[in-house]
């Protein structure tokens, strides 16, 4: 961050009447690296298992030199009819550039033989922005002095119901990463709420022990979405300053314990924009394809969302990733993994994830809101007497604002089908 951006962060801290202790703890953390625990020890209650997948995900990644490839390499992926680990790495290179648009082709033809034209879509739901972790690039982090706020039951079924009403079948429920305010049995609770409202039902928390993820599975979560961020540890230590997030191998294992508790599909992602993304995209991939190796019969699913703007970090801002660059990652996902779910968030712009649906993407977001309880005020609605103001801060700015019913109609005239659901409890 910038001197003088840093200077009105202090400000903005100081007038939310944080402390001044609170502020030299802050200031600490950033400048002097032995006040941070390291970031590859367990911390007290974090469950360690046995599983070889970090170390052939981070062994591919540190042999990774994006320059050496060459054109010959991008043509001889192109042709095989399998996309090996080679392969992966040739069509994540800078080589792979000029080659785009028929990395686009094979894309589509493999997305449209394994997924048909459909395109799913579902909505967010953020119930709290509590968090405990001082990441540097997010609106949630500790240190932030944003409006925090945790829904009540009946909050969140109000939420709900709005949501419902507007036609939509899945839902993901996020909270910040405060385990003393968004406890298990609090995120336990909603998932029993929506399924009253809902087909499917996502979570993208914090992460978990085992017996955690097999607690929420049965109160009626399907999937768990985790972002391990960044999987470069060097820089991963230097933007997750404090908190249970900054134990990198923890969060890294954290689909596997899922998939061992029962939960039927785990999603990856890297923020791309935090590190060297090529680095970042084939770390994402080879995780998605080394866990589902170990595990057959789980489904996986990947996304690729780009570093947004953040309430009150005017300095943090998208990396160097265009959306060319955007696209060569999502083609070179659909040749290496041609049966995995891929969702593109309203991070991007409307015109963009058009295009994509139309060649990788199988996910797409919709009705989108980022802050707390206010679905009811986005959506129309009259919120309910004494709600008015009730409202947390968002934890960054979308781009693609669309409603479920713009989208709808949007896909259906790219000759698209969209689908609320296909899952059917039996």
């Amino acid at each position: 961050m910038g001197e003088t951006a840093a200077k009105r962060s202090d400000l903005i801290f100081d007038a939310a009447g944080l402390g001044a202790s609170a502020l030299e703890r802050k200031h600490r953390l950033e400048r002097d690296p032995s006040c941070r625990a390291d970031p590859m020890a367990y911390l007290p209650g974090m469950e360690k298992i046995e599983s070889d997948v970090k170390d052939l995900v981070l062994a591919s990644m540190a042999s990774y030199e994006p320059g050496r490839y060459t054109a010959a390499d991008v043509r001889r992926a192109l042709e095989r009819d399998r996309c090996s680990e080679e392969d992966l790495k040739a069509l994540l290179s800078p080589a792979a550039a000029p080659f785009l648009e028929r990395m686009a082709e094979r894309a589509r033809a493999e997305t449209v033989r394994h997924f048909g034209n459909t395109v799913y879509i579902f909505t967010p739901l953020y119930i709290a922005n509590h968090c405990e972790n001082y990441c540097v690039y997010c609106g949630f982090n500790c240190y932030n002095p944003i409006r925090r706020m945790r829904l009540d039951k009946g909050q969140i079924e109000r939420e709900m119901e709005v949501i419902a009403k507007s036609g939509m079948e899945e839902v993901l429920i996020l909270t910040g990463e405060s385990r003393s305010v968004s406890g298990v049995e609090y995120i336990g609770d909603a998932c029993e709420l929506a399924r009253k409202y809902f087909r499917l039902v996502g979570l993208e928390v914090y992460p978990m022990n085992t017996d955690e993820y097999r607690y929420l599975r049965e109160r009626g979560a399907d999937y768990v979405t985790v972002f391990q961020e960044t999987y470069d540890i060097e820089q991963y230590e230097k933007l997750h300053l404090l908190g249970h997030k900054r134990v990198w191998p923890y969060r890294f294992d954290a689909q596997e314990r899922a998939l061992r508790g029962g939960m039927r599909v785990v999603a990856f992602s890297a923020l791309l924009g935090l590190s060297d993304f090529r680095r970042d995209a084939l770390a994402t991939a080879l995780h998605a394809y080394w866990l589902q190796r170990r595990h057959p019969g789980a489904e996986i699913s990947l996304s690729c969302p780009r570093l947004r703007p953040i309430t009150n970090h005017p300095d943090v801002r998208p990396g160097e990733i265009g959306e060319k660059e955007l696209c060569q990652v999502l083609c070179a996902y659909r040749l290496f993994l041609p049966f995995a779910g891929i969702t593109v968030s309203s991070r991007e712009s409307a015109s963009f994830r058009n295009g994509i649906t139309k060649i990788a993407a199988t996910k797409v977001s919709a009705g989108v809101s980022t802050g707390i309880g206010d679905h009811a005020s986005k959506y129309g609605e009259k919120p309910e007497s004494g709600a008015e103001g009730t409202e947390g801060d968002e934890q960054f700015e979308i781009s693609d604002s669309r409603s479920l019913a713009k989208m709808y109609s949007d896909l259906s005239g790219e000759g698209l089908q969209p689908v609320l659901n296909d899952y059917v409890y039996v």
